[in-house]
């Protein structure tokens, strides 16, 4: 019997970053969110994949899949049992961004939705949480290739909407309960960030004090954390040090700090950017040296939630050490932090990578080196130096600065042109 390849999956893990051993990896710990025990899958069940080998997995490695990438199987190139391989390509993933006007439509269309029929007795189960994680997992993935978007916000707080109506929509066991509590935070927790990313601090304080209602009611550490921990940033891009250490302290005591290195990594590295922008030198320089010690101890393979595993890594580490020090204005340790950063960012952190990029370039000019500096600056994607909120900002900032450095060089001249033709209104 011969096999045709899966060059849908395929194409998928080359778009994202994923080699066959770090799929694999994935899956093995949705398996485990799912069922309590991780998977057994390895780098050679991926590359049976990958060589049609296995067009249909199994349904707790296919489910685990589909939570992974926030796509159902089919839309990967699998194949359903007793179906045949169609000849014609799979059709393209869609958008989760393009689908944002069928889930913002408000809590009435999600309360609706969710309604069990008049006279039925709906259970709700380990599926529907199946797939609010699926949805979860979209937002994610939009946010790393976008950020910042006020359609993320939107789609984030619809979505925490819809689950809390799923709880009223029939009986549950309460650790579903709780799994459906911990969705509603997680999705609240992203339009919060969505919101932080955009500078839309008011609408983020909104989401913040509801996304830790909900993680409350969950019980949930990791969400908990994640929420302290993106209050501890809210208020250190707002300028308020004081209450962005307060919250990362409330982040950072939480116990799986004390059994999970990571986590312990990302409180010391969020807590040594909000010294940078205190001013402390000493005490972000200890910070960051204590967050890469607790990360050079992590096991990798641990099972952690899908949204840690997804951003923080050590380019994400360099990419706070990279802040902290443009904050000091230590510019070449931070030009140092951001090539570290660039060179280990995975593939789809497309926003994290514009961010990173454009700190470069102002931590160059900080050091006077002007030619580089807009050199980098002009490598910066349009789409993110036009609609990121962030990047836009540090452009202006940028297009200030180097006025005031070499107002009449050539450089600059080019710079401006540049600027113009390019970019118009995001300088």
């Amino acid at each position: 019997m011969t096999t045709s390849r899966n060059a849908t999956l395929e194409a998928w893990m080359k778009e994202h970053g994923y080699s066959s051993n770090s799929l694999a990896d994935a899956v093995n710990s949705a398996v485990g969110d799912l069922t309590g025990r991780v998977g057994g899958l390895d780098g050679s069940s991926v590359r049976d994949w990958k060589a049609g080998r296995v067009r249909w997995p199994k349904s707790a490695t296919r489910v685990a899949l589909e939570k992974v990438t926030g796509l159902p199987a089919t839309a990967l190139g699998f194949v359903p049992r007793g179906r045949a391989p169609s000849s014609a390509p799979a059709p393209p993933p869609e958008d989760p961004v393009e689908r944002r006007r069928f889930l913002t439509a408000g809590t009435a269309l999600a309360a609706a939705a969710a309604a069990p029929a008049s006279g039925s007795s709906r259970r709700v189960g380990t599926s529907d949480v199946v797939r609010l994680q699926q949805r979860f997992a979209e937002i994610v993935a939009s946010d790393h290739r976008h950020g910042g978007r006020l359609g993320i916000e939107q789609k984030a707080a619809a979505l925490a909407d819809e689950a809390l109506a799923l709880q009223d929509s029939g009986s549950a066991s309460q650790r579903v309960r709780a799994y459906v509590y911990a969705c509603a935070a997680a999705f609240r927790s992203s339009a919060m960030w969505a919101s932080i990313d955009g500078r839309r601090y008011e609408d983020a304080v909104v989401h913040m004090r509801e996304a830790q209602a909900l993680a409350e009611l969950a019980a949930d550490p990791a969400i908990k954390f994640r929420i302290w921990s993106h209050a501890g940033t809210l208020y250190r891009h707002m300028g308020r040090p004081v209450e962005a250490m307060a919250a990362n302290d409330v982040a950072r005591s939480l116990s799986l700090t004390r059994r999970d290195p990571l986590f312990a990594s990302l409180g010391l590295a969020r807590q040594a950017a909000i010294h940078g922008v205190a001013g402390n030198v000493t005490a972000a320089r200890r910070s960051f040296a204590q967050a890469q010690e607790a990360m050079d101890r992590a096991d990798p393979v641990a099972d952690r939630p899908m949204w840690m595993t997804s951003f923080y890594d050590q380019a994400e580490l360099d990419s706070l050490a990279l802040t902290g020090y443009l904050a000091l204005g230590d510019y070449e340790t931070a030009e140092a932090h951001a090539h570290r950063c660039l060179a280990a960012l995975r593939p789809h952190m497309k926003r994290s990578k514009a961010i990173a990029t454009t700190r470069l370039a102002c931590a160059q000019l900080g050091q006077g080196d002007v030619g580089p500096a807009v050199a980098t600056a002009m490598t910066v994607p349009v789409d993110a130096a036009a609609h990121h909120p962030r990047v836009a900002r540090m452009l202006r900032c940028f297009h200030t600065r180097i006025h005031t450095l070499a107002p009449n060089s050539p450089t600059t001249h080019m710079w401006n042109q540049y600027a113009h033709t390019t970019w118009k209104e995001s300088v």
